[in-house]
């Protein structure tokens, strides 16, 4: 039944990460933690995270907006760096909550379209943040996609950049994952394996539905969705 639940959320991830940017994370780290405690949880998602965020980025690769990914992008990546390494010692309930208020906060303006637009020098800012935060406790997606918010570009460029964003910063965490704790993660190595296939799964069937969805509501859906994780953030 468990195993069941993990291909289940990890579909659903996937599935809203098409649509969101944002999501994979999201859904199965609370799932995971449960059992396996979140110091073996985030490194344990970060593995098909990072599958799912590569077959959706290849999907997507022509709405790449570049501008936003050399600044916020390389930034958040380095932040990821930062926050993986620091996982295992600063990571706990208080980041948390700081993490949750910031999604919260970021939904409701999107929510209410209050404008907040982004310049070069707060661009790097809120990509390392948003980065660091990420590393720190498994979530980056829906903070990065609320730091988003703040740059005007269309929806399929919004959930590309911020699936290129993601990769970035899957490509420096994962690997200080890996050297943590890389022989924990082989004992559950079976659960990752079917988690890994449930998100690609739902990544491709999200993938289709992103086009249906008109571009006037598209940043509500996002905000929608970034002010329920934040809400869900709190009680878990």
């Amino acid at each position: 039944m468990y195993e069941a639940l993990v291909v289940i959320a990890s579909f659903a991830g996937g599935f809203v990460a098409s649509l969101a940017g944002f999501g994979i994370g999201s859904l199965m780290t609370p799932l995971l933690a449960a059992r396996y405690g979140m110091k073996l949880a985030v490194p344990m998602v970060a593995i098909p995270h990072v599958v799912g965020t590569a077959v959706r980025f290849w999907a997507l690769r022509k709405e790449l907006d570049r501008h936003v990914l050399l600044t916020f992008g390389l930034t958040s990546a380095a932040g990821g760096l930062v926050g993986a390494v620091l996982h295992l010692w600063l990571a706990g309930r208080v980041l948390t909550l700081i993490l949750a208020a910031l999604l919260i906060f970021a939904g409701i303006t999107g929510l209410f379209e209050v404008k907040l637009r982004f310049g070069p020098r707060s661009a790097w800012l809120a990509g390392a943040l948003s980065g660091m935060f990420g590393g720190l406790v498994g979530n980056q997606g829906g903070i990065r996609a609320g730091a988003m918010l703040g740059f005007d570009v269309r929806k399929e460029a919004f959930v590309a950049t911020a699936t290129a964003v993601g990769l970035l910063v899957d490509g420096f965490r994962v690997p200080v994952y890996l050297v943590q704790q890389g022989d924990e993660l082989l004992g559950v190595w079976r659960l990752i394996a079917m988690a890994t296939v449930a998100v690609v799964v739902g990544t491709l069937v999200g993938r289709a539905v992103l086009g249906r969805i008109p571009e006037e509501k598209f940043r509500k859906v996002v905000s929608g969705l970034i002010l329920l994780l934040g809400i869900s953030m709190i009680f878990l």
